[in-house]
């Protein structure tokens, strides 16, 4: 049997869970379709999902096609668990992309498809509720082809769409009978095909079939994608889609003998704490009591392995997950017995197969305490449980005030965070306001210098570094220029160390990026120094040559594509200066005027939420993120949390208190 993985992504409200659904029912995996605004869907389990009708976790059900085993992943919709989609993705082998033919192509869709796009992902695209008021073909076809992607070709027709007698007339690949359709199917497939173009140039004889091959190779390498319309409601034009899972996705079954490949993407627990590990095998299979090398690659790209052994196997089997003895090649399945996994741990060896996929990063932050001040502990211990199933959930503690902050999304996701806290770990919070994250960048060059047993120096080492600016997005660059041999190799690893933590928090309290810092002068004395001496001194060093070279603070900022009535085009502008956002040349059409440009983060969300009172409900917005721009006003500050080492007296004072 040959198992594929797929996945079902679109923006929120596309769909998709619906379609899972309705998917389930069609291949007698369910006997009832669940609805979403029911809470009784099959794919969404936590009490927040059936709650707020939203897909939050990505969840993996399987049904069978014929002899073809699928595990499908019902993955988030909302911008604040784009990250959770983001995972998803490196495990799949197509992915379904949905849009609603009522709201069309939306911000998020694109994001996906340039996602999607950049890993050569297939991807089948299909237009869900054709039978809602206000459904777009023609008009939704176009942007599709102008928005998403050139390379799109239609395999069924719809009548009387926006209505409850929406019908559909399939696409055949046949010459005789849809002529202009196989012309067009032609042109997609012959692009990267030398001998099709040719015989078709020369007046070769092309069938169809050779079309639909050549077409199969291109949708599988994810340059080319079929649109499929239906509605998940009614069932229309789903058996259609099922038929093109089949044919556009389905592959030769990886093999047996090959050496074990798999890769861990995502975690949960049981009750006990046990970690359960979901797993899907690129080669090779896994059976129960076998023992596994895992391996975790750290972010200097240092690779660590250590052994474990398969306690108990489930894989997912028409619509459950059962009980199993070993899990074929390609599949899907979860896994007892790795005591330390996290996601990303490969176990075997690393396929090149395996997507490598860049996680979207958090811009807010909050502070977030318990409720009751004697669950503290109880929640810092949760978090770090939470963090350890979520490798996106960043947390930080000052512990100079003993306080914890939590980086995010947005909003929802803090309440999927309190919701779990207190459904998981019966601990009850409270958050702070949220915020964005700024960065900072040096404006020149600075340096500072510590002597070992002079009378400011109270430990036993001595640290010269110069900061400088580094070119853009490149982090952090360490540079030596005092001789490796000057110090023992435990020292400078101590000082490198130390660097990279303190730029944590620049002279505004952000982190400090795009930065190079030198190594100048070392020295100790031996044996009384110690590596905690360099460890306790580079900060006061470090933030000394940072204030000396200055930084400059920078905000997340939007890009943001605007339509709205030409004449509410200068309220827009008026209230668009308001908030800083840079605004190019507006483009007016007929009666809409299009307005393109950057604005700050921060204000994204108040903007957007005003935007259908001064456009009478017709203005649209689409936003994705665009980097950082310099904040020109006084920079935001940030409260420290490493006892401040740009004041000696009052970071010694906290040294020597912790020690």
């Amino acid at each position: 049997m040959i198992v594929i993985n797929i996945g079902i992504v679109a923006h929120v409200d596309a769909g998709k869970t619906s379609l899972t659904e309705r998917i389930l029912f069609e291949t007698k995996t369910i006997d009832r379709i669940g609805r979403v605004d029911h809470g009784n869907t099959q794919t969404d389990a936590m009490e927040l999902e059936r709650k707020r009708g939203i897909t939050i976790k990505a969840s993996v059900v399987s049904f069978c096609i014929g002899r073809l085993k699928v595990n499908l992943i019902d993955t988030p919709g909302h911008a604040d668990f784009v990250a959770e989609v983001e995972r998803s993705l490196s495990v799949l082998d197509g992915v379904i992309l949905v849009i609603s033919a009522v709201e069309g192509v939306q911000a998020q869709t694109k994001r996906f498809m340039a996602v999607l796009r950049k890993l050569g992902l297939p991807a089948i695209l299909f237009v869900n509720k054709i039978d809602r008021t206000g459904a777009q073909y023609e008009s939704l076809i176009a942007a599709i082809r102008t928005g998403l992607t050139k390379d799109a070709f239609v395999l069924n027709r719809v009548a009387d769409a926006g209505t409850k007698q929406a019908s559909l007339d399939d696409n055949r690949f046949d010459w005789d009978a849809n002529p202009g359709f196989m012309e067009q199917c032609l042109e997609l497939a012959a692009v990267e095909d030398e001998a099709l173009l040719a015989s078709y140039l020369t007046g070769g004889h092309v069938t169809a079939e050779q079309v639909r091959a050549a077409l199969a190779h291109r949708i599988r390498s994810g340059k080319a994608h079929p649109i499929y319309f239906g509605s998940a409601a009614t069932g229309v034009g789903v058996p259609q889609l099922l038929a093109g899972v089949t044919e556009w996705f389905a592959d030769n079954a990886p093999s047996a003998e090959a050496p074990l490949s798999g890769v861990v993407f995502k975690l949960e627990r049981e009750p006990t704490g046990e970690k359960i590990a979901y797993v899907r095998l690129f080669s090779g299979s896994l059976r129960l009591r076998q023992q596994v090398d895992v391996r975790r690659e750290s972010r200097e790209g240092e690779i660590a392995a250590r052994a474990g052994k398969i306690r108990k196997l489930h894989a997912f089997l028409n619509g459950k997950s059962v009980s199993a003895a070993e899990l074929s090649p390609g599949d899907m399945g979860k896994v007892w017995g790795l005591k330390d996994v996290r996601i990303g741990d490969v176990l075997g060896e690393r396929s090149a197969r395996m997507k490598h996929v860049r996680f979207a990063v958090p811009r807010m932050e909050t502070r977030i305490e318990s409720a009751d001040a004697g669950d503290a502990s109880r929640l810092y211990q949760a978090l770090v449980g939470m963090a350890e199933e979520d490798p996106l959930i960043e947390m930080a503690k000052n512990d100079v005030h003993q306080t914890l902050y939590l980086r995010l999304f947005g909003e929802v996701q803090k309440e999927v965070i309190e919701a779990a806290l207190l459904e998981q770990y019966g601990v009850a919070v409270r958050f702070s306001e949220t915020r964005v994250v700024c960065i900072e960048k040096p404006v020149g060059t600075g340096h500072a210098l510590d002597v070992i047993a002079t009378a400011d120096n109270p430990f036993y080492a001595t640290v010269g570094l110069k900061v400088e600016p580094g070119p853009a997005g490149s982090g952090v660059v360490y540079r030596l220029e005092a001789e490796l041999g000057s110090l023992p190799l435990a020292f400078h690893k101590a000082i490198e160390e130390t660097v990279r933590s303190t730029l944590k928090q620049g002279l505004y309290g952000w982190e400090v990026v795009d930065i190079v810092v030198t190594l100048t002068h070392t020295g100790y004395f031996s044996p009384v120094s110690a590596a905690g001496d360099f460890r306790k001194l580079v900060p006061l060093v470090l933030m000394g040559a940072l204030a000396r070279a200055g930084t400059d603070v920078y905000e997340p900022v939007h890009a943001f594509e605007l339509t709205v009535p030409a004449a509410a085009m200068s309220r827009a502008l008026f209230k668009l200066s308001r908030i800083r956002a840079v605004v190019n040349e507006p483009i007016l059409r007929d009666d809409d005027a299009l307005l393109t440009g950057t604005l700050p983060e921060s204000a994204t969300e108040g903007f957007r939420r005003s935007l259908h009172s001064f456009t009478q409900g017709e203005g649209v917005m689409m936003t994705e993120s665009s980097g950082f721009a310099k904040v020109i006003a006084d920079p935001p500050i940030r409260a420290r949390t490493d006892g401040n080492p740009l004041n000696r007296d009052e970071y010694l004072l906290h040294v020597f208190r912790i020690s």
